[in-house]
This record gives structure tokens, sequence and C-alpha cells, in this order.
């Protein structure tokens, strides 16, 4: 058994996928394997993924339908390492990801959840964000006491799952990805991890995340404000010791402004992220 499993939901990835495995195949860390799942691709995902010539990577397929949750669920079921970390098919590991954060792991027993920062890179890899991520979350945290964090902050300090390495067992037990609020399944796992254990925080950049043009909507907005406001009501039930309605409310307002002002930058960076037009989401 592998110490860690990198698990890829792939889907019509072809033009970035190479690129994402030749960032993990060269990590200086090598006690992983690599499940890639093709979510019946229409590109050349899939041969692709078959062609690395790893042993350490094996590829399985995910029947069409269900949306990237099904896909997130279906190929995390299949990771067996003591340690589990999903990465896109698109996004990039920076060089001494692994080896720092299985290291964060094993040194702190208790947690369930190392998280670093993160680059944000445009469809060439280009960086838009140098370091991005973990802001008022640094070093070791309880996990009532980070969720708290970013509830306040009204977005995602952990980053994309990339910059994100969980411990299976815990993972597993909390529930895994939780597709309800669809564009939040990524801070599903997150707390489906916390629910057994604390948080480590990461002050190194150990990931990139390529954004998207075609992902943003004036609908997105308003879905994500519903859906991350319900997900923090959710979070203040679960965690009342540590998350109160005043901090709800709090962060929902702020997730309301970002949400918007994010739409307006990405209107900015549109010729830069790999399409003109923003007015469809995934």
């Amino acid at each position: 058994m592998p110490a860690l499993s990198i698990v890829i939901p792939a889907y019509n990835n072809g033009a970035y996928l190479r690129e994402t495995l030749d960032s993990i195949l060269t990590q200086d860390y090598a006690d992983f394997e690599v499940v890639i799942s093709d979510h019946a691709s229409v590109d050349d995902t899939r041969a692709i993924a078959a062609s690395s010539g790893d042993a350490r990577v094996r590829v399985i397929d995910c029947a069409a339908g269900g949306g990237a949750g099904r896909n997130w669920r279906y190929v995390s079921d299949h990771a067996t390492g003591e340690f589990v970390k999903l990465v896109c098919g698109d996004d990039l590991l920076l060089p001494g990801a692994l080896a720092a954060q299985v290291a964060a792991l094993r040194e702190h027993p208790g947690a369930s959840v190392v998280a670093s920062r993160r680059q944000i890179v445009d469809a060439r890899g280009a960086s838009i964000i140098a370091a991005r991520g973990i802001e008022g979350a640094a070093g070791p945290r309880t996990a009532g006491e980070v969720l708290r964090t970013t509830v306040r902050s009204g977005g995602n300090i952990f980053g994309e799952p990339g910059s994100v390495t969980m411990r299976r067992e815990a993972f597993e037990a909390g529930g895994g990805w939780d597709s309800r609020e669809k564009y939040l399944i990524d801070l599903s796992g997150y707390v489906a991890a916390l629910r057994h254990g604390d948080f480590i925080g990461l002050d190194a950049v150990h990931a990139a995340f390529r954004l998207s043009a075609t992902q943003w909507s004036a609908r997105l907005v308003r879905y994500q404000h519903e859906q991350t406001r319900d997900f923090y009501r959710r979070l203040q039930f679960e965690f009342p010791q540590a998350i109160s309605p005043a901090d709800v409310r709090y962060g929902s307002a702020r997730a309301f402004a970002l949400a918007h002002a994010r739409r307006a930058v990405y209107r900015t960076l549109k010729h830069r992220l790999g399409g003109d037009d923003i007015t469809r989401t995934t």
C-alpha cells in the first residue's frame, strides 16, 4: 500500500493532463499511487492518462452522468493510501509539495488535513496571483478554529484540492465529498476530514490552480452565494462552539461581495483564461 493516493477526476482535460501528470511524477517524494478516473471524455484525455509509462499510474473509467461529484467520489473510492490528495486534471503541483504535506501529517498525528498556499495561473500557466490561501490559519489549528476562519473569510482559505492532503481514514469516516452544494464540493471534503482531526497550514506555495473563463456567469454568482450561505449554516449547526450565527451572517455577506468582485476581475482577464465567452457555466 502506498503512503499517498493522488486521485485525478478527469473530464476533457486533454489540453492539460500531461502537464498535470508531469508535475506529479517528477516530485521528489515517490511513495504514492496515481488513480485517474476518466468521466466519459470526448477528447484524448483517456489516451494521455494511459500513456504515462509509470507503474504507479492506473486508469479507471467512470460512467457518464452525475456531474463532477460522481467522478470525485468514484476516483476517491479507489484510493488505497494512508493519505489522499485530489488533483484536478488541469492543475499543477509545484516541487516539494508531496514531501512537505506528507511530512506535516506524520509530524502531527492528530491532524487530518494539511493545506498549502497556491498560485493562480491562466490558461497558459502564467501567474496571475503568486501566492494565495491559508490567510489567518498558518500552523497547527483546531478544526473549529480553522472552519470559523474560512466562514468569516467568505471564501475558501484551504484552496482547491491540489493544495490539500487529507488523512484518508478521517476523510472517509467523515463522509467524503458531498455535492449538495456542488460549487463547494471541495470544502465539503475538507470538513469531512476535519470532523476527525485538526488542521495544519503551510505557508509555502505548493500548487497552481488554473482559472477558466467559461466557469463564470451572473447566474453562477447567485448560485454560489446561496450555496455558500446554506453551507455556512450547516457548519454553524455542527460546530456551534466555534462558529456563531453572526459569523455566518458576516461570512455570507463577504461571499456575496467577493463573488461579484471575482466576476469583474475575470471579465478583465478573459483573454488570458482560454475563452472569450464567460456567460455559461460548467
